[in-house]
């Protein structure tokens, strides 16, 4: 059985998440289980995400899940904008609720680096070498 859609294709945060990730070398966008996810041969992020609490879904909608740098894992759990999604948290993953689409250059830009971060742990090695070197 599909999934149903849990997004709005109109939504102005989901379109300044498509320019930051489409930004990325051969990145592209399908919809898996109901949500946006961006990859190359991988997945490197979805839109939005889900996590069980109590036996509860809570949904997160308008939040980003990301493969963190591993070093980057222990402080971003310390945010309190971060969770730790269903399905994907044993593997690593993160997710984060997103700025509004007119929020401050700075949280977008701390967007565009965990984008960065997880599309270098999933894409091909040749890909990523066509980025520059993280700062």
């Amino acid at each position: 059985m599909a999934h149903p859609q849990m997004f709005d294709d109109d939504d102005p945060v989901l379109a300044r998440v498509r320019v930051l990730a489409l930004g990325l070398p051969e990145a592209r966008e399908k919809v898996s289980h109901g949500r946006p996810a961006f990859y190359t041969g991988k997945v490197f992020a979805y839109y939005g995400g889900s996590t069980r609490v109590d036996g509860r879904w809570v949904s997160h909608d308008r939040s980003l899940m990301v493969l963190p740098d591993e070093g980057d894992r222990r402080a971003l759990q310390e945010d309190p904008r971060v969770y730790v999604p269903a399905y994907l948290g044993p593997s690593g993953w993160l997710g984060i609720e997103l700025p509004g689409a007119r929020g401050s250059k700075a949280a977008w830009a701390e967007v565009a680096e965990l984008l960065d971060a997880s599309y270098r742990r999933t894409a091909p090695a040749r890909l990523v070498r066509t980025l520059a070197s993280p700062d």
